[in-house]
């Protein structure tokens, strides 16, 4: 037991809950042969993309399978591309004792997002005023160029940045992602489900996209349409989409 300087006892830790970002894998085959095959096919230019993300994986499309999904082959395929399986969710219950089985924790099921609200019009005499999307007043303001390697995360807000989201750097946030710069790392938007978030860029040339777990790599050079010009980033069902400003 430890004690203060007025010889009052004191604990020597404390418990606090913590929010982190994790990367959501979706399991869409219960082959997990397939799934190691796709994870080197599309990781074969950069190896080291991943820096250790924690990783949960979501058996959500896949929890009415008959077959078996080989937990102990997928979190060593995970491993191998330096990400860090810790949970699982959204499994039958077959599954989720063979994932607990091989070291994952489960988590529950996501809730699901609420609906948008309805875009209102107001018409003032000949003028039609609509809402827009905006950085609300609490938006986290990053105004440095973000390096390889850096990470930032606005939780419960937007991020905005101003300066330059290096190749390697990170930027996350639980509402919409703002770059009024180029965009070169990976931007992560409604890091906690939020599907309405939106990444926006002045100069978009992404290494990865994510919004609410879905997330897209880009591998090839972006169409000249969007290449390195203004463009906004949306969830179409479960379709990262990319479209000019």
């Amino acid at each position: 037991m430890a004690f203060d300087q007025t010889g009052a006892t004191r604990p020597s830790f404390d418990l606090k809950s913590a929010q982190l970002p994790v990367l959501a894998v979706t399991l869409r085959d219960t082959d997990v042969r397939v799934l190691v095959a796709d994870l080197a096919q599309r990781l074969a230019d950069d190896p080291d993309f991943f820096d250790n993300d924690p990783v949960l994986i979501d058996l959500s499309h896949v929890s009415e399978a008959e077959e078996d999904i080989d937990f102990a082959v997928l979190v060593d395929a995970l491993r191998l591309h330096h990400t860090v399986p810790v949970a699982v969710r959204g499994g039958s219950l077959a599954q989720m004792q063979a994932a607990r089985a091989a070291g994952l924790t489960s988590v529950p099921q996501a809730p699901a997002a609420r609906p948008a609200p309805e875009v209102q019009e107001v018409v003032r005499e000949i003028e039609v005023v609509r809402e827009v999307s905006a950085p609300p007043a609490d938006a986290l303001i990053v105004d440095k160029p973000l390096r390889s390697g850096q990470r930032v995360y606005a939780r419960g807000t937007d991020i905005v940045v101003l300066a330059m989201v290096s190749y390697g750097a990170e930027v996350i946030a639980d509402g919409n992602v703002h770059v009024y710069a180029p965009l070169r790392g990976r931007a992560v938007a409604g890091a906690r489900g939020n599907t309405e978030a939106r990444i926006f860029s002045t100069c978009m040339q992404p290494q990865l996209l994510s919004i609410a777990g879905i997330y897209r790599t880009i591998e090839t050079d972006l169409p000249p349409e969007l290449a390195g010009k203004a463009a906004k980033v949306r969830l179409d069902g479960e379709k990262i989409l990319i479209e000019p400003v």
